[in-house]
């Protein structure tokens, strides 16, 4: 597929061979089956895996009007870097973001386009009541007072910055690619803080959601990890970076 794609999906994965499979059937599926999406890519972003995470996705099966990339980062860097080249090699209209386990519905993305925002974040704490299966109450506590300490340090009105589903308009993510930084999980944060610094539109869309096992999140050695970056975004942009 070359030319014009009206949009692109960012799967960032980081040993998921045994996931991949059917959550490419399923993206593909959705999008096949929708034209106006067409002619659409999906684009794996194997972070460094130690399995057959890029083989598997590389022997996806064709859909007509989707095509399926595999771009491979030489190490394990982090779920923000495995999105940043995603967006960086992206060549949609749109570009979705969305986890390898599709804990929020890839058809949650007609809710985004929706919004007709530049930048629509889904969300899981605007209608709770979306929520399939809740996290942990450990994670659920640390993503609760994380976002407190990001209204705290003036880096969001949002509720949720988080949720792995968010759309941006193609030309807006390249060029928000092209100057992030973070490598971790707090890279969505700075997503946002760029994306508002260049004057882009932002929405917050509540979605269906559901807590999926096997989670790479881990709350204490993450958590101080996204604090840490957090902090780190509020001083560049006090610096003007």
């Amino acid at each position: 597929m070359s030319g014009q794609v009206n949009l692109s999906v960012v799967v960032p994965a980081y040993n998921e061979e045994r996931r991949l499979p059917a959550t490419l059937e399923r993206i593909a599926g959705y999008l096949g089956a929708r034209p106006s999406l067409l002619p659409a890519e999906i684009i794996v972003v194997d972070d460094g895996s130690s399995d057959r995470t890029a083989a598997v996705a590389e022997a996806s099966p064709a859909t007509p009007g989707v095509a399926v990339r595999v771009l491979r980062l030489g190490r394990n860097r982090g779920k923000g870097a495995g999105v940043r080249a995603g967006l960086a090699a992206s060549r949609g209209g749109w570009v979705l973001i969305s986890d390898a386990d599709l804990a929020t519905p890839v058809e949650e993305v007609e809710a985004l386009l929706a919004s007709g925002a530049d930048l629509a974040v889904g969300s899981r704490a605007l209608r709770r009541e979306l929520i399939a299966r809740r996290q942990p109450a450990a994670r659920d506590a640390m993503g609760r007072v994380f976002n407190l300490t990001l209204r705290a340090l003036g880096l969001t009105r949002l509720s949720d910055t988080q949720c792995g589903f968010k759309l941006v308009e193609g030309s807006l993510a390249r060029r928000l690619a092209a100057t992030m930084r973070l490598d971790g999980f707090a890279f969505d944060v700075e997503l946002l803080a760029r994306a508002a610094r260049a004057g882009a539109t932002i929405a917050e869309v509540p979605v269906r959601w559901r807590h999926v096992e096997a989670s790479r999140v881990r709350p204490l050695r993450h958590g101080a990890q996204m604090l840490r970056d957090a902090i780190r975004i509020r001083l560049w942009l006090w610096c003007g970076r």
